[in-house]
């Protein structure tokens, strides 16, 4: 067995529903909770599905580490970070750190807290810095998905 194709069979999926699940709340759950009537729905709803999701997010981030960890021991790939021409790598090392910690540390200890303490107060802003965050996480993820995929294809945009 190919342990470094099957890494890359994992990594790819992992960061497909990772990433998908962060464009599906972004341009489609967000906007939909945010015309609801009752702020407590608001809350209600967006917290279920936030819920899972997290659940998800957190499983396939944890993938991705793991997956992208034992590609560059086993290509020995290491040295590629000293280098301007893979810029992604060094992108997608940030993504998943920022998402690691919003997903391990802040939601749960922060952010969570937080959002009921304003979603009921004012959800329209509330929401507002909610789905504005998510659109520069999704926006930044898919930056580095394209520089990733055309990188590893040898097009090098430096």
């Amino acid at each position: 067995m190919d342990y470094l194709s099957l890494a890359r069979v994992i990594h790819v999926l992992a960061v497909v529903f990772w990433i998908g699940g962060v464009a599906m709340v972004t341009t489609v759950i967000i906007p939909a909770v945010k015309r609801m009537n009752s702020p407590e729905e608001r809350m209600e709803t967006f917290e279920k599905i936030e819920g899972r999701f997290s659940l998800q997010a957190k499983i396939t981030t944890v993938l991705t580490a793991l997956s992208g960890l034992f590609m560059l021991y086993s290509m020995d790939a290491w040295e590629r970070f000293k280098y301007i021409q893979f810029w992604w790598l060094h992108a997608m090392v940030c993504i998943w750190l920022i998402f690691t910690i919003v997903l391990f540390i802040l939601e749960p200890f922060v952010l969570h807290k937080l959002f009921k303490k304003y979603g009921i107060k004012n959800p329209e802003k509330t929401f507002n810095i909610l789905h504005r965050a998510h659109w520069v996480l999704l926006i930044l993820s898919l930056i580095t998905i394209i520089g990733a995929v055309a990188g590893s294809h040898g097009w090098y945009f430096f």
